[in-house]
Formats: structure tokens, C-alpha cells, sequence
């Protein structure tokens, strides 16, 4: 009878703080998803720092169209599919936006550790930030590398990425974070 009232429970949402930053963490059927706000915004985007962890049997997909924002004053925001987040900064990205996103999201990535990745940040920032001259396509390299890309996680692999929505320069503020995924809808409420 206990077991049979705790599988009916509902998931209970973790915070915790790490390097600045504030977590919340959430674990459904094996699947756990966290983020935080990175402080600042780049362009028009207000961005947010995810993780994703398979602990079930099978394999789990992730996309950046899972998110949503929903700000208590009614407005609703879904994340950038990473593509046209790179698309944008390739054609209006500057020097000041390529520090922006690889310093926020370093201090942010290497403050977790023991994290193992597939598709991981570190890899994707070296490869696409090596073959590149101009400002713009270096801000759109910096992007393509932090972005969190649909990703097809094995049991026991994680992924990491930011997730882009377009704010206009401002804060997202106060609301609900959700993730809707094939098979899970995660709920996340924020104060900021």
C-alpha cells in the first residue's frame, strides 16, 4: 500500500545553488532535467543553461522546442531551435556577444562536476570556434557550440546546452518553466 501511494506522488522539484547560480532539478521515470538563468542576456535572448540525464532503460530525445516559459503576467515564450538562434547571430552577432555567451556558460558548465556528456559543450566549442575568422560567424560558432541540439540520449548519458528565448533584451521574469517532451512534462516555478 505505501509503495502504491508513493508512485502516485508527484515529483518533487529540487533547488540548490552552484557557482552563482540557482538550480532547480526535477526526476521523472529516470529522467532528470536541470537548469539555471544565466545572468545577462545576448541580443534579444534571455538564456538558460540545461542538463539532461537518461538514468531509465531505454533512450530518451531532447530538443530545445521542449521548452517553454510561461510569465505569471500571461505571455508565453518558447526556446529558439538552436539553427535559428546560430542563423540570427551569423547575421547580427558581434564581438561582444561571442564573450558574453562563452564566458557566461563556462562559468556556469564548469561549476558542475562530474557530469558525463554526450554531445558534449567543450568538443562542439572546439570544433566550431577553429575554423572561423569573422566576429559574426565566431558569435555564431560560439552559439552553434553552447546550444542545446536534439539530442538522442542512451541509458546512462547525459547532454548539456542553453536554451534561447527571445525576450527583446529583457529578463523572462517571474513564471513557469516547462518542458513537454514525447513522453514527460516537467514544471519548474520561478521567482526571477
Amino acid at each position: 500500500l505505501l509503495l502504491g501511494m508513493c508512485l502516485g506522488m508527484p515529483a518533487q522539484v529540487i533547488e540548490f545553488e552552484s557557482n552563482g547560480l540557482k538550480y532547480q532539478t526535477l526526476t521523472k521515470r529516470g529522467i532528470t532535467v536541470m537548469f539555471a538563468r544565466l545572468p545577462g542576456h545576448v541580443r534579444e535572448f534571455s538564456i538558460l543553461q540545461v542538463a539532461v540525464s537518461n538514468g531509465s532503460t531505454g533512450p530518451y530525445t531532447i530538443r530545445p522546442e521542449d521548452f517553454s516559459f510561461r510569465r505569471d503576467d500571461g505571455g508565453e515564450a518558447h526556446a529558439w531551435p538552436a539553427k535559428d538562434v546560430v542563423e540570427l547571430l551569423k547575421e547580427k552577432g558581434g564581438r561582444s556577444d561571442v564573450v558574453k555567451l562563452v564566458s557566461t556558460y563556462e562559468t556556469a558548465l564548469y561549476g558542475i562536476p562530474h557530469m558525463r556528456v554526450a554531445n558534449a559543450y567543450e568538443a562542439r566549442r572546439q570544433a566550431a570556434l577553429a575554423e572561423v575568422a569573422s566576429t559574426k560567424l565566431k558569435a555564431a560558432a560560439a552559439a552553434s557550440a553552447i546550444a542545446l541540439v536534439q539530442t538522442k540520449l542512451g541509458p546512462g548519458e547525459s547532454t548539456d546546452g542553453a536554451v534561447f528565448f527571445a525576450v527583446e533584451g529583457k529578463v523572462l521574469g517571474p513564471g513557469r518553466l516547462i518542458v513537454r517532451t514525447n513522453t514527460d512534462t516537467f514544471e519548474f516555478q520561478t521567482g526571477e
